[in-house]
């Protein structure tokens, strides 16, 4: 494995349940303890009843493009080799978005309302990514 040399994200012991999940090959968020309510992004309690339990649980990782957008400028030179590339907000089929990058395509190929599902990417032994891309067709 190259050494990856773009920014990683801090694991912590409130974020670790999503970065071991994606590690899993998994989508795995907080959900509620008593309403049941998933949860993302991360919260110490629960914004539609304020509890303070929960569970990471896995989540299907299908979902859709509910926006994106194709950075053409370079904002951060670890990105160099990337650029253009986009960044899609992706609405999840149990209710929370995230932002990943829709891969596999070309950026012109991306469209609000694509269905998507979840694939991994091990940048390093410690982290793996979440990104997105079109499902196969049968």
């Amino acid at each position: 494995m190259d050494e990856y040399k773009k920014p990683l994200p801090t694991i912590s012991d409130e974020n670790r349940g999503f970065w071991d999940g994606a590690k899993r090959g998994k989508i795995c968020m907080q959900k509620c303890g008593d309403c049941g309510h998933i949860r993302y992004p991360i919260s110490h309690c629960c914004p539609k009843c304020l509890s303070l339990k929960f569970a990471w649980t896995d989540l299907s990782g299908r979902g859709s493009v509910y926006s994106y957008v194709v950075f053409h400028q370079l904002y951060n030179q670890a990105f160099k080799e990337d650029v253009p590339y986009n960044v899609a907000m992706v609405q999840l089929e149990e209710g929370p978005r995230m932002f990943s990058n829709v891969v596999g395509v070309d950026n012109d190929a991306v469209k609000v309302g694509d269905l998507v599902e979840a694939v991994f990417d091990a940048v390093t032994p410690e982290v793996t990514i979440p990104r997105f891309k079109l499902p196969s067709k049968a």
